[in-house]
């Protein structure tokens, strides 16, 4: 018996997953396969590396100390391959959690390079919130995350993807006392939030709670929603800038002076794959290059 790679995707996958169900999924293949890998595996080594208990696997001691060696030899592969420049022989699915801004603003450029750099690569999206991006990244159901701060889960790979401000707009015909967030104008119109439990509109209750203001919150399921409600006049709005370009050039939506705005949205690429492959590291690159959304817009 000879010793193949899809003997140590099986094996890094399983480990990593904890279940051989789910590296069947991961890897597109059946749970009989990546059980027959593993026990090839197994014997070609005269050692075991993994149990199975109730459902769940656990690494044996040989398994957990022959681990990182399996890693290395799969990125070896990897960056052979990426030497050679074969972008195109990397084939398979990039699972990647976007937040909301960002698959309002620079996603598409983004699946397009991608797209253009690895044409084997498809690229199986998900849009969420991102506590549940956070989420689904331990979980190992996504690769990728392109999401905004808090993190309440750490990744092994964090990298900074910039930051975005708030600013405060409303439709210019709606009827304000003045274009400014004053008390006047927090009676005159309700303003359209974030959904609740996100952290923009905790940061927004607890400062007009702590101001004594009489503003009246409006949660919307997502930032796009609460754009088209601040266009349709229903209220006023606090919104990253960086979906705004279009609106605001068209005259469509106006910002509103104010004297306070919540914390500026900060984002990053994370992961946990290890090895990551090649067109992962590319993915954080390309999202760099075309990142943050520009801070000094106001």
């Amino acid at each position: 018996m000879t010793l193949k790679l899809d003997h140590l995707r099986a094996f890094v996958t399983v480990a990593d997953l904890g279940s051989f169900r789910r590296a069947a999924e991961r890897l597109n293949t059946t749970q009989p396969n990546i059980s027959a890998r593993i026990a090839q595996l197994e014997k070609l080594l005269g050692t075991s590396l993994m149990t199975r208990d109730a459902g769940s696997v656990r690494l044996t001691s040989r398994g957990q100390s022959l681990l990182p060696h399996a890693r290395a030899v799969l990125a070896s592969t990897d960056d052979f391959l990426s030497a050679a420049g074969g972008r195109r022989l990397f084939h398979g699915a990039l699972r990647l959690g976007v937040s909301e801004l960002v698959a309002h603003t620079w996603l598409p450029a983004f699946l397009r390079t991608m797209k253009d750099r690895f044409p084997n690569i498809d690229v199986e999206l998900t849009v969420d919130l991102s506590a549940n991006i956070t989420r689904a990244l331990a979980a190992r159901d996504i690769d990728l995350a392109f999401q905004s701060a808090p993190f309440d889960q750490p990744a092994r790979i964090s990298a900074s993807l910039g930051r975005s401000p708030y600013v405060w707009v409303a439709a210019p015909t709606l009827a304000l006392p003045a274009p400014k967030l004053d008390a006047a104008t927090l009676d005159a119109a309700p303003i359209l939030t974030h959904p609740r439990g996100t952290a923009p509109h905790d940061q927004l209750a607890r400062h007009f709670a702590t101001a004594r203001l009489p503003a009246r919150l409006v949660p919307a399921t997502n930032n796009a929603v609460c754009l088209q409600m601040t266009l349709d006049r229903l209220g006023i709005a606090c919104l990253p800038r960086a979906m705004l370009d279009a609106p605001l050039a068209q005259g469509n939506l106006i910002i509103l002076s104010a004297d306070w705005h919540p914390d500026p949205l900060t984002f990053a690429a994370r992961y946990d794959l290890d090895p990551a492959p090649p067109y992962v590291l590319e993915a954080v690159a390309i999202a760099q290059d075309l990142s943050p959304p520009d801070d000094n817009k106001s």
